[in-house]
């Protein structure tokens, strides 16, 4: 038996189409999820579609507007010195959007490579990389962030915030690659392959990634909103995106000042925020469901065990008293 017909027997292909039916018909019929995945492309569509329409850009000033309430020339109205709320919020959403989608990914792509390599090899392969995870969970990963993301200005900015939160944000999940790996690497169609020769990148490839993808998609979608989270907090504070660009987190610190005397400042970014993250999370909370209805059930179970326990409780206590 060849190599390749050992890599074939791996992941046979109608079974791994039946189940992305099943997955895709789970997935489905769980309407808060879907309405999520539709709002959220929404959103993607709006924040880089629409700008070149619009009639002023996001740096562009209109000084006989000055802080005017949303009108049909300005539909979210003006901030102190005349820039448009609407070219800027979407402007912010973009970067927001820009550094979340990517830090997930980078996240999940180190996660992989990391974990697997780490559970296939073992040794001091092993020790190593899990030594480094131990050591970047307790890094104080913010302060690092906040020192070294303000020192660069424009596209420079972004790029290295990106790296930045995608090098502490890998490790939670290369430890769970990892531990499913382990287990990975005593099945029969994985020992066959190191036995008939194949390459650690070729049965990572091969036989490991695939057989954990939905595991990463998860992760992947879950990570997109505590990306932009992430990015938000530290914009807030000023170590984020820098000026002159903008993101959903430095518009919402200047507008906080002024949140109940102009409320278009602020409300506009924080709602497109809040709807932003929590679209993302339903998603992932749909795709866990819908790659594992285990989960579901059992969290279920939990809920209604803690509601009889919290009535009998009640009960209890009232026949005490």
């Amino acid at each position: 038996m060849t190599e390749a017909e050992i890599i074939v027997q791996g992941a046979p292909e109608p079974q791994a189409a039946g189940r992305r039916k099943l997955v895709w018909r789970r997935f489905r019929r769980n309407k808060p999820a879907v309405v999520g995945a539709v709002v959220l492309v929404l959103m993607v569509v709006l924040a880089f579609a629409l700008p070149p329409f619009l009639e002023y850009d996001y740096q562009q000033l209109d000084y006989t507007a000055l802080l005017k309430p949303p009108s049909p020339k300005h539909p979210f109205g003006t901030n102190q010195i005349g820039q448009d709320v609407l070219a800027q919020t979407l402007r912010g959403l973009q970067k927001s959007l820009i550094i979340g989608f990517s830090v997930a990914l980078c996240t999940s792509i180190i996660a992989a490579l990391a974990g697997s390599v780490a559970g296939l090899l073992g040794g001091w392969t092993d020790r190593a990389i899990m030594w480094l995870v131990d050591l970047l969970l307790v890094v104080p990963s913010f302060i690092i962030v906040a020192i070294f993301a303000p020192r660069t200005k424009g596209s420079g900015s972004i790029l290295l915030l990106i790296v930045l939160l995608a090098a502490f944000s890998w490790m939670i999940s290369a430890r769970i690659v990892r531990g499913l790996t382990l287990s990975l690497r005593e099945r029969e169609f994985v020992r066959a392959a190191r036995y008939m020769g194949a390459s650690t990148w070729t049965v990572i490839t091969t036989h490991i990634v695939p057989n954990i993808a939905s595991i990463l998609i998860i992760d992947t979608t879950l990570a997109v909103g505590a990306a932009i989270m992430a990015e938000t907090g530290l914009s807030f504070l000023g170590f984020g995106v820098q000026p002159p660009d903008v993101s959903l987190g430095s518009l919402i610190a200047s507008g906080t000042k002024s949140a109940l005397t102009f409320p278009w400042l602020f409300l506009f970014a924080g709602g497109l925020l809040i709807v932003t993250v929590l679209c993302a999370n339903l998603v992932g909370d749909g795709l866990r469901d819908a790659f594992d209805p285990s989960a579901k059930r059992a969290r279920v179970r939990t809920k209604r065990s803690g509601r009889k326990a919290a009535a009998a409780a009640t009960t209890k206590q009232e026949t005490a008293a």
